[in-house]
């Protein structure tokens, strides 16, 4: 790999940021005016100005991540990086065993590392559904062992209308539903029963054409999902069912967005609310103060205000969408969650299956076999697959964490130490254009570009704080994420569930291409590129994103261009 070491890094941005010292100020605010011009030019090698200011561009924007979370790579694989964070903690190496952990399956019967498989899971390895360590990518039909599938299935009951976006979730499966399962038991959805299909947009909602005035054309696609009832191997069946797609969400910089002060977040809050109406659930626009929805309880009793997940359900990377999810997606139990990601409702099906009580009962070995009679057998799986029975302390079995303390926090140093490639071409005319336009139209107001993290002092679960562990840090860093860390609405054909969603970060998505070999977008991949994505932010006129995104479509091509390598760009 091409990879520039991290003391060269170090050095670069050292002297970049101290020639820049006395024209740049570090703030929390937006930078939504350019910087002062020190070079403007195009077609030379890019390398020969990394670091240095340019037209519209400080020294620092190079590095998105900041001298500690920032990798010079941007080859592919360049997703894969550790952050010069990592390597001064002298953490590489339980960085690289997480990243064992990320790539490898996971298998039934107990191994060294990967034991613990199931008994009902999602997918086998993180890597299933983060092809290149990336975002999920778009495929045609749902298949969880199809490499880069990183859907999420989203059953619920919808609560206005048939195809609403908004419900709560069923109960008769876990929240993030699982469609494989461990011999002998069947996968609480049968995937055969699984129907995707992709529908073309005629019209948008909100009246623009889908031709830009000068003539050019484009496309948009929605996904339409149905599962059979049928398919649900649950006693009971659930009934009144809407559903919608969601993949995985982007991994790198994770540690850095974990790092953003709460207080500079509640600054954004207000200083978007007279503007845009925000999520009452975690904003009292009364009060101009947090709503009790806005907060997380996390496992000591610690409160948080949420930031992860596209609905913002987790308030801790710690305690968030990659720690949840080595838990949840192969079902591995571990010292601070000692029971299994099931469902009663699934639980009660396996009990009463046939088929199910009669494999076991051929092996007396196993831990459901109870008194080897056909009541004793079902009493034993319907105790030990059921969430509210099956603790560590069951009677049926002694259960033991599949997973170590040891390994949790190496898998929690390489997901909190993944880095953020630094910016490309930022010399480019073309790019210094498109970040102008791309400030002037208003999508800044959404994609903040700059953040400064605090002291970064993590909140981190039991098996790390009992076991006196360390993870990386990013104390005062200059970060340039492209997110206000703020959920909108944008009003799409068959949306997100709930309706709300976290902006996205933007940076470092230019190279997905050459790490994951898509450059799908959005939450459930439906933009295959840069002008889809922005055009859907305009299906409807109550988006809260329309009239950027109008004003985008009156540009000229040069501009649209422009933003597009922009957004590849960063």
């Amino acid at each position: 790999m091409n990879r520039i070491p991290t003391r060269q890094l170090l050095a670069a941005f050292s002297v970049c940021c101290g020639l820049a010292a006395t024209v740049v100020s570090c703030s929390d605010s937006d930078d939504s005016q350019p910087a002062s011009v020190a070079i403007s030019t195009t077609g030379e090698d890019d390398y020969t100005f990394v670091g240095r200011e340019t037209a519209g561009f400080k020294a620092e924007e190079w590095f998105p991540g900041g001298e500690l979370g920032t990798t010079t790579n941007t080859v592919a694989g360049c997703y894969e990086d550790e952050t010069p964070a990592t390597e001064n903690a002298d953490l590489l190496a339980a960085f690289k065993r997480g990243e064992l952990l990320f790539e490898h399956d996971f298998t039934p019967t107990s191994t060294a590392s990967f034991g613990g498989l199931g008994p009902a899971y999602v997918r086998s390895s993180c890597i299933h559904c983060h092809p290149g360590y990336g975002h999920g990518k778009r495929v045609e039909t749902y298949n969880a062992d199809q490499r880069g599938n990183g859907y999420l299935l989203v059953i619920y009951h919808p609560a206005d209308g048939a195809n609403s976006d908004d419900g709560p979730y069923i109960s008769e499966v876990t929240g993030m539903p699982q469609t494989r399962a461990v011999s002998p038991f069947l996968p609480p959805v049968d995937e055969s029963g699984i129907h995707l299909a992709w529908l073309p947009v005629t019209a948008m909602e909100s009246g623009l054409p889908m031709q830009f005035p000068d003539g050019e054309t484009y496309e948009l696609i929605y996904p339409e999902l149905s599962i059979d009832i049928d398919a649900f191997n649950t006693d009971p069946k659930p009934s009144n069912l809407a559903f919608r797609l969601e993949s995985t969400i982007g991994i790198i910089g994770s540690g850095l967005l974990d790092a953003i002060p709460e207080d500079s977040i509640k600054a954004q809050y207000q200083r978007e609310a007279p503007y845009v109406e925000l999520n009452p659930n975690f904003w009292d626009k009364d009060a101009n103060d947090w709503a009790a929805g806005a907060w997380y309880t996390l496992a000591d009793g610690t409160k948080k205000i949420k930031r992860f997940t596209y609905a913002m359900t987790r308030a801790s990377l710690q305690d968030g969408a990659g720690a949840n999810a080595m838990w949840n997606i192969p079902n591995v139990s571990r010292s601070d969650r000692p029971y299994l990601y099931t469902t009663t409702a699934w639980a009660q099906a396996m009990s009463k299956n046939p088929d199910v009580i009669a494999a076991i009962k051929k092996d007396p070995s196993s831990p459901y076999y109870n008194d080897g009679t056909d009541e004793g057998i079902a009493e034993a799986v319907a105790a030990l697959l059921d969430p509210k029975t099956n603790q560590f302390d069951n009677p049926y079995h002694n259960f033991q964490p599949e997973m170590t303390d040891n390994n949790f926090w190496s898998f929690m140093v390489w997901h909190r130490g993944l880095a953020i490639p630094r910016a490309r071409d930022l010399n480019d005319k073309q790019v210094q254009r498109g970040k102008l336009v791309f400030n002037e139209i208003g999508c800044a107001s959404c994609h903040r570009a700059k953040w400064t993290t605090g002291s970064d002092d993590y909140w981190a679960p039991s098996p790390i704080v009992s076991n006196n562990l360390s993870l990386p840090r990013y104390p005062n860093q200059t970060i340039y994420p492209y997110t206000d860390m703020i959920h909108h609405r944008l009003y799409m054909k068959n949306g997100i569930h709930g309706s709300w969603c976290r902006t996205t970060p933007l940076w470092g998505r230019g190279l997905s291409r050459i790490n994951t070999g898509a450059e799908d977008r959005l939450h459930d991949c439906r933009a295959r590129n840069e002008i889809e994505a922005i055009m859907w932010h305009a299906y409807s006129k109550k988006s809260d994103a329309y009239k950027s995104t109008e004003r985008f479509f009156y540009l000229s091509k040069e501009d649209r261009d422009a933003v597009v390598k922009f957004l590849q760009s960063i």
